[in-house]
């Protein structure tokens, strides 16, 4: 059963912006050190990746109901497996939230545009 469905919108130039003019502090209050590293490995797509991880932690909270009261930002930790699929690493925090809500399992999916990016995360229960 789904129980909880979010989604954002993200503009990538935003991003770009923000990553321009904070730089590292921006970089390593929002990533953690694993989602840097993957994101800088793009190079000409590094502002793409940093925007679609922002928003797959966006979508994430709106499926949970949640604001940032509840998590901070590197709690929520966008990886990718082999084959570039997107996936929420279980850390601790995440592990205790899954099971406080009693998710099963969770997708996600995010995808661009030259000026956007969009991430929906769906959370399952039994």
């Amino acid at each position: 059963m789904i129980i909880g469905l979010g989604i954002d919108l993200v503009e990538i130039n935003r991003v770009k912006k923000i990553i321009q003019r904070w730089g590292e502090v921006f970089i390593t209050r929002l990533f953690t050190q694993q989602e840097i590293e993957y994101c800088e490995d793009k190079n000409n797509n590094k502002y793409q990746s940093y925007a679609g991880k922002f928003a797959a932690k966006e979508a994430f909270l709106k499926a949970l109901g949640w604001g940032l009261w509840k998590i901070e930002w590197k709690e929520i930790e966008i990886l990718n497996d082999n084959k570039g699929r997107p996936f929420i690493y279980s850390s601790e925090r995440i592990k205790e939230i899954f099971t406080q809500k009693k998710i099963y399992n969770h997708l996600i999916s995010i995808t661009h545009t030259k000026n956007y990016v969009i991430a929906e995360v769906l959370l399952e229960t039994k």
